[in-house]
């Protein structure tokens, strides 16, 4: 009896190995709501700095009723419209009624338009996500295979191609690019249109001319991982087995380098909204970022703050998913956390 009895200090070591082993997953689970917690806590700080410097700076650009109302309008004009504009108030009661109504979306009426600002973004909102979305499958379809080829044929012909087309990409200004696009294939050729909203046709030109600094960065990127991955023992010791060349890079190599990448694509999706602002404008393109320079020239205020404000918070939000997509790629990084 007593030898299949275990004895008090073995009962007692193993509730001592037990204990840590379920206190893992709680301490697990309290770090990754800590961490959440603190990059929340990071993203509506910033959110928060961003909605006071759009608040002042925009104030700084001069009197919106000098705007509104024509040359000839008199002093007492001028005082009935900044009453009914709420612009007589004080700065600071000016600012708490702003911030105030961030969390409820409120962000007043625009000045120009003559109605709620959240109605008139909604409206113009999804034309810029269709110019975001069209220029970011351009980037994945050029980007991704050009990066590919050139770590493959790295130091030929083929390699030096590319790196020029990503060197040309880099350096040209995306207006340009727009332009130039506009002479080509809407003035030479008559094969697409200079410019209009709804049909796929209108989309084209807009949606290649931001994508194609997106395409350079993103394909440069995707070189220089896979160069270093393809270096690596494990890419020797695949080779050694047989495999072929498209095997390693898409088998192996491609998700090891594919860390950075999803890093500056997330970016690189801020930036093409943020960068919207110059094609939409060159292609008449009707979307928040022609909205954003619109309501700079008449100085309204209520419009801008909201832009910036929708630009800071996308920023904010990509950047949110792609770190939380890190744990997904490389599960290193989960087990780190």
């Amino acid at each position: 009896m007593s030898a299949t009895t275990p004895t008090e200090d073995e009962a007692v070591a193993e509730e001592s190995a037990a204990a840590p082993a379920a206190a893992a997953p709680r301490d697990t689970a309290l770090a990754i709501l800590r961490t959440v917690a603190t990059r929340v806590g990071t993203a509506l700080l910033v959110l928060l700095c961003t909605a006071t410097v759009a608040f002042f700076l925009v104030r700084l650009s001069g009197d919106p009723v000098k705007v509104l109302l024509p040359p000839d309008a008199t002093a007492h004009q001028e005082d009935v419209l900044r009453h009914s504009l709420g612009l007589d108030r004080s700065l600071l009661r000016q600012y708490l009624d702003y911030l105030w109504g961030i969390p409820r979306l409120d962000f007043g009426d625009s000045l120009f338009y003559n109605q709620p600002v959240r109605s008139v973004l909604a409206d113009r909102v999804p034309a810029t996500l269709q110019l975001a979305a069209g220029a970011l499958v351009v980037t994945l379809v050029l980007a991704v295979p050009a990066g590919i080829i050139a770590a493959m044929r790295r130091g030929r012909a083929t390699d030096r191609t590319v790196m020029t087309g990503i060197l040309l990409g880099q350096s040209t200004p995306p207006f340009w690019v727009g332009i130039l696009l506009i002479l080509v294939f809407a003035v030479g050729l008559h094969a697409l249109p200079a410019s209009g909203y709804g049909a796929f046709r209108n989309l084209v030109l807009p949606a290649v001319t931001l994508a194609v600094y997106s395409v350079a960065v993103v394909a440069r990127l995707l070189r220089s991982s896979l160069v270093d991955v393809l270096s690596a023992d494990h890419i020797r010791t695949a080779r050694a087995k047989g495999f072929g060349p498209v095997k390693i890079v898409l088998a192996h190599g491609l998700r090891n380098a594919s860390l950075p990448v999803v890093t500056v694509v997330g970016l690189e999706v801020g930036s093409l909204l943020g960068g919207a602002i110059l094609t939409e404008q060159v292609f008449s393109w009707p979307g928040v970022g022609q909205l954003t320079i619109e309501a700079i020239s008449n100085r309204d205020f209520p419009l801008v703050q909201a832009t910036v404000l929708l630009f800071a918070a996308t920023f904010v939000v990509v950047n949110l998913l792609v770190d939380l997509s890190y744990s997904l790629l490389d599960p290193r990084v989960r087990t780190s956390r």
